[in-house]
């Protein structure tokens, strides 16, 4: 199968080749917008192949539109038109899968089922409306025969490429982890290929989901392999959602919640949603917003989450320098870093971000084109930024066409005493106190040791003290005591904030 793969690429290559020759043939033209007429159109050869290719592809170029320091402006714009969309195949196509799936007799489990009009098509599965034996109207998604077997043959195809580019091309890798960018995008779609884990994960966030007025998730009725039998989401996308059938409250209720609820995925859970695009939130006025489509969640730990926390932090309070400090911490320092630089980038652009509402900036953007600096500056990135990035896009993009006005940063700011909350309690949970406890006793057995290497390097005159804005390699040695000093000064501010919460109470 993979040799097979490997053909489908080359042809999809040489095809890209050829369109490039022509292009190189004609004489270079200014598009509308002032750019260069030949650069868009090579972008947009390069999604149609992406699309031609199948839904891994389709998720990479998704990612890189969240990547402005790895592609250019010309393909960030094709790559945010990727849908992951496929014409609508008969039914008799997907009824051997069903029958698999589900028996000889599935159809004895419906009472009526819609094999002429799917409700939405996609590379991965097809979707069809049908009702239960009760009346209850589900929504019913099969996979796509044999998809599985393509989508693991080029995630291992893949994987092989970028281990071989990231060997020749050392330098730009010592910034932009290929492979490690590659295998998140693999451990976020691997539940898009097995219905029971993309059940698994739509029950854990329904049960989040209860704690918000205008968030739900869809119940799970039945899930195989590669069948999901669902709630069916009532309204419609909210790309096509009419404004002017929810008042102005309702818009803004939606709006925060969603936002609420994709924050304590991020925060608190740590696993979130990776893709709510516009097509996966269904709107109608009278309900809560229904997040569809749980097949690609990201999972992140906890200090990529509290850096992340500290990073919108720094943005809400219009600091530029803490911006840098956060997003360092993010990933590392390379040896050819200059932070002060990265410092001054961030004092230049949190300013524009901090106070700007949906309507004016596209923040998922601006949060990920951090990177164009942090890459040019020496800033190596953690891989998870490209799944976050697109999250953050995508949620944003699905609430500014119901609710443009909504300031990311205010609601950030109003959930923020409630997620530090969360926090606290984790860190007071018996778990942790019995971890913070071996950490001391680990650091204390270790003192002894790192006492011994003081005083040789005390005696010897060799100890030298460098001064910088975060880690470069010269001073990695210090990065514990640093990020221990981030530490301890997060777990005091949120001490505060809990103590000042049970004063009130």
């Amino acid at each position: 199968m993979s040799a097979g793969r490997g053909r489908v690429l080359m042809r999809a290559l040489t095809h890209l080749v050829r369109q490039e020759a022509a292009l190189a043939g004609t004489p270079t033209a200014r598009a509308t917008d002032g750019g260069d007429a030949r650069a868009v159109r090579r972008a947009r050869n390069i999604r149609r192949a992406l699309e031609s290719l199948g839904p891994f592809y389709v998720k990479v170029g998704q990612m890189l539109a969240t990547r402005p320091d790895i592609v250019t402006p010309e393909m960030i714009d094709e790559f945010e038109r990727l849908q992951d969309e496929a014409s609508p195949a008969p039914f008799s196509d997907f009824e051997p899968v069903l029958r698999q799936e589900l028996g000889a007799g599935w159809v004895g489990r419906f009472r009526d089922f819609d094999t002429q009009h799917p409700l939405g098509t996609a590379s991965l599965a097809q979707v069809y409306r049908a009702q239960l034996p009760s009346g209850r109207p589900v929504a019913v998604k099969i996979q796509r025969p044999g998809v599985r077997e393509t989508v693991e043959a080029d995630m291992k195809l893949m994987g092989s490429l970028s281990h071989f580019a990231a060997r020749r091309a050392w330098r730009f890798n010592d910034v932009i982890d290929i492979e490690a960018m590659l295998n998140v995008v693999f451990d976020a779609m691997r539940p898009e290929l097995d219905f029971v884990m993309e059940a698994r994960n739509m029950t854990e966030a329904a049960k989040v989901a209860e704690d918000f007025d205008y968030v739900q998730v869809p119940e799970v009725v039945e899930a195989t392999g590669r069948v999901l039998v669902q709630s069916l989401a009532p309204g419609t996308p909210i790309r096509e959602a009419d404004k002017d059938r929810f008042d102005a409250e309702e818009r803004k209720a939606i709006g925060q919640d969603l936002l609420a609820f994709m924050y304590r995925g991020y925060f608190v859970d740590r696993i979130f949603h990776a893709d709510p695009h516009p097509g996966n939130i269904f709107v109608a006025p009278g309900h809560p917003a229904t997040v569809i489509d749980w097949g690609m969640v990201g999972r992140i730990d906890r200090p990529m989450s509290t850096s992340i926390l500290l990073l919108l932090l720094n943005l809400a309070m219009n600091d530029g320098a803490g911006t840098a400090r956060a997003w360092i911490d993010m990933g590392s320092a390379t040896s050819w870093a200059n932070t002060s630089a990265f410092a001054g980038d961030m004092a230049s652009l949190v300013p524009q971000i901090a106070t700007a509402s949906l309507e004016e900036l596209n923040f998922g953007v601006t949060l990920t084109a951090v990177l164009q600096h942090s890459t040019r500056r020496g800033i190596r990135t953690s891989p998870m930024v490209s799944i976050l990035g697109k999250s953050f896009a995508n949620i944003e993009g699905s609430i500014r066409h119901l609710c443009p006005e909504l300031s990311l940063i205010d609601v950030f700011s109003e959930e923020l005493v409630g997620i530090v909350t969360e926090l606290v309690k984790e860190s007071l949970s018996p778990q942790q106190a019995v971890r913070t406890a071996l950490e001391v006793i680990t650091a204390g057995a270790a003192a002894p040791q790192q006492l011994r290497g003081l005083t040789k390097d005390l005696t010897n005159r060799d100890l030298t003290m460098r001064m910088n804005l975060h880690g470069s390699r010269s001073d990695r040695r210090s990065t514990g005591l640093r990020k221990g000093a981030a530490d301890m000064s997060f777990a005091l501010a949120t001490a505060m904030l809990w103590n000042h919460y049970t004063k009130d109470r």
